[in-house]
């Protein structure tokens, strides 16, 4: 049974070493904390363990969780949409693409990438988002739910999520909003609560913005399980039904579920199941979050308590992973 693990986060060793320089994109630097290396800019802080960029380590790691092949992507807090130059956000974007397939085509095949784009500037993320599938092999991309404060519906972004259709490259919609929120400061809710209320936006925005019904072809992966469209469904149905301004999505919100793949990071047996039967297994595939502190752990850890049979739990393990990124026959 193939293990395919799609959350799995990567940051790029020659941004790592600016950083330790000091010089890194908006300030990025790497402080030591009682020998724990952690890296910092002005927006957020995150510890920078081996296994983000150094490639042994992270087969190492790998090996432990029971992980056959791990679908690696940039970590969000590096999306630096917010830099005011887009050129070295371009820059930073090819660099990091660059690397992210030179660190695959190095793993022996236990390694494939998704690319990062310079959202803020869609003509150039569209031109990347071409040379990383075309040029460099690269199975996809990873953008997020929003653009600062340009919202993913906007028809600025649109013709990236094209370019994506277009070339049958799945898109994974991942959260990184690393500032301040208000009413999230407190308890770490920023991550807890934030995090899936983001990727929920950035997916009802796909529905009532009417994107997934003028791009048939698009593919797209919500992380944590979906936030909370699966659970909340009900509602944008309801406000479907009686909001003149949700009337721009030909069907009802409920309709979309199945648009979408999710991932397997709910942090519970029961929500698991839930989400299995809301959207069906072969929507739903193994992810761990690795390595950031809030990963879910191996496929048995996962799927403990799940009543999942053997044929569905290799579809979730890899299969359905394999069929979505053409990373093999899925077996």
């Amino acid at each position: 049974m193939l293990r395919v693990d799609v959350h799995n986060h990567f940051t790029p060793p020659e941004i790592v070493a600016d950083a330790r320089r000091g010089n890194g994109i908006d300030g990025l630097r790497v402080e030591r904390d009682d020998g724990v290396e952690w890296m910092v800019h002005q927006r957020f802080r995150w510890q920078l363990q081996p296994t983000f960029y150094d490639l042994e380590a992270r087969l190492q790691a790998m090996d432990k969780l029971g992980v056959d092949l791990a679908l690696i992507s940039m970590a969000p807090p590096l999306f630096m949409y917010w830099v005011a130059d887009t050129s070295a956000l371009v820059d930073l974007c090819r660099q990091a693409n660059d690397e992210l397939a030179a660190f695959a085509a190095a793993s022996d095949g236990r390694i494939e990438a998704v690319a990062t784009l310079p959202m803020s500037d869609p003509d150039a993320a569209v031109t990347e988002l071409r040379r990383a599938i075309g040029e460099l092999g690269l199975k996809g991309a990873q953008i997020g739910p929003s653009v600062e404060d340009m919202p993913i519906d906007d028809p600025a972004v649109r013709p990236v999520l094209a370019t994506a259709a277009e070339l049958g490259a799945p898109v994974i919609l991942h959260p990184y909003h690393v500032g301040p929120r208000p009413g999230l400061t407190d308890y770490y809710l920023y991550n807890l609560v934030g995090n899936p209320l983001e990727s929920t936006v950035g997916a009802a925005r796909l529905i009532f913005g009417g994107v997934l019904d003028e791009l048939d072809r698009l593919k797209v992966l919500l992380i944590h399980g979906g936030g909370y469209l699966p659970y909340h469904i009900g509602r944008l149905d309801r406000g479907h039904l009686i909001r003149a301004e949700n009337k721009g999505c030909r069907h009802a919100p409920s309709a979309y579920l199945r648009r979408f793949w999710y991932d397997t990071i709910v942090h519970g047996a029961g929500p698991l199941e839930f989400l299995i039967q809301q959207v069906g297994v072969d929507r739903v595939v193994y992810g761990t979050d690795f390595p950031f502190g809030m990963s879910g752990g191996s496929l048995l850890e996962q799927l403990d308590g799940v009543a999942i049979g053997d044929s569905d739990r290799a579809r979730v393990a890899g299969g359905n992973a394999a069929d979505l990124f053409g990373l093999g026959d899925g077996t």
